[in-house]
């Protein structure tokens, strides 16, 4: 076992965890959830809604409709929660986010305001036993009619069970949380596992830990959502390995099986990334780990974007070589900005724009900006002889 790794082992190691080096994954959508742990949701859908990316980055061209069978079909395995955010994750998992049920509970309420908390919590519970699994809309609306976060009373009573574990979403109807009583969507052998904290902690660190590759504390807790001083206090109780990476400020932990891939030639894949995947989600490590910087600018006021609104980081290999805004138009794949930031990021850009808008059925690709903007002909150049 390694004592110390140079950053490019480092890298390597977080790679091949995150499914970007070697041979692509098998086992679907539902083995990949349960090898990073967790697979974040977001409301945005440009090139394709963002679980969908994480898929198809690591599986290959597989059929949209089959991500979503798997997710929340009435067969999966899987639950909505809290984890570092909004994330479809293993069934096996809900009695370890008990942790943060309970800080849920003790914090007393979430962002918005109830008017009559008791009342309201009833009646959605109520008309959950009724009637069965409901969406918000059908218990009477999710809004009040204003902006996105002005939620009705019921989609807040809702929200806050579902925090405090008395409800659970196992499945989605046109992307709207289909929300259901735990003592009947989850099994009784995992609704009556009772977890403490640091049981919690012990079961997420570890899972995170492989999922990671290589990682510090802080890294491992921001993967789940644990809060570090808890994963500080259980590190000792975990099978994870200390160890030191080259240029990281901090003690760094390792899988025990992940230093098996650092003698093989392990090949890399040249493709898009969404900027919720779990391989970029903590800006941070990203930085430390591979040198490159980036953050999602779709709540950034236009004229401040430097690379678009939701700039997509581009994978050649080992190194993120530029980032690109994707959009679509019927069957054209629009770049509505492709940012170039290494020599030979051109040819790889062409490449991963070929194949992700094959996946989403574009038959043209139109390049709408590039920088440097010098590059511009080299890169529809380059286009033009991959379509």
């Amino acid at each position: 076992m390694p004592e110390a790794l140079s950053a490019e082992e480092a890298k390597r190691l977080a790679l091949h965890a995150q499914g970007f080096l070697g041979a692509r994954w098998s086992g679907g959508p539902v083995s990949m959830l349960h090898r990073l742990g967790a697979v974040q949701l977001d409301t945005i859908s440009v090139l394709a809604r963002s679980h969908e990316l994480v898929a198809y980055a690591r599986l290959g061209s597989i059929q949209r409709r089959s991500i979503e069978s798997a997710y929340w079909g009435p067969k999966s395995t899987t639950f909505e929660y809290w984890s570092h955010a909004a994330c479809v994750l293993p069934l096996e998992d809900w009695p370890y986010y008990a942790f943060k049920r309970r800080a849920m509970k003790a914090k007393g309420r979430r962002w918005h305001h109830l008017e009559d908390e008791a009342k309201s919590c009833r009646d959605v519970l109520d008309r959950l036993r009724a009637e069965g699994p409901l969406t918000a809309r059908q218990m009477g609306g999710a809004k009040k009619g204003g902006v996105w976060w002005d939620w009705s009373e019921t989609k807040i009573a809702a929200e806050w069970l579902l925090d405090t574990g008395a409800l659970v979403c196992r499945e989605r109807r046109g992307f709207q949380r289909v929300y259901d009583l735990v003592e009947r969507a989850i099994p009784s052998h995992l609704a009556s596992l009772e977890r403490t904290d640091e049981e919690c902690a012990r079961h997420l660190a570890s899972r995170a830990g492989r999922a990671l590759g290589v990682a510090t504390t802080a890294d491992l807790a921001m993967y789940h959502g644990l809060p570090v001083k808890l994963v500080q206090r259980v590190m000792a109780e975990t099978d994870l390995v200390p160890v030191e990476v080259e240029g990281w400020s901090q003690p760094a932990y390792i899988d025990p099986a992940a230093p098996d891939v650092l003698g093989k030639r392990l090949r890399g894949r040249t493709l898009l990334i969404s900027p919720f995947d779990s391989l970029t989600w903590d800006r941070p490590r990203t930085a430390r780990v591979f040198g490159f910087h980036h953050r999602l600018e779709a709540y950034t006021p236009q004229h401040k974007r430097l690379h678009g609104y939701f700039a997509m980081p581009v994978l050649a290999g080992t190194k993120f070589v530029g980032l690109v805004d994707p959009g679509r138009r019927g069957r054209t794949f629009v770049a509505k900005q492709i940012t170039l930031q290494t020599r030979d990021a051109a040819r790889q850009v062409a490449a991963a724009l070929t194949e992700a808008a094959t996946w989403v059925g574009s038959d043209q690709i139109v390049v709408e900006r590039v920088e440097p903007p010098e590059r511009t002909s080299e890169m529809t150049q380059l286009l033009a002889e991959h379509q």
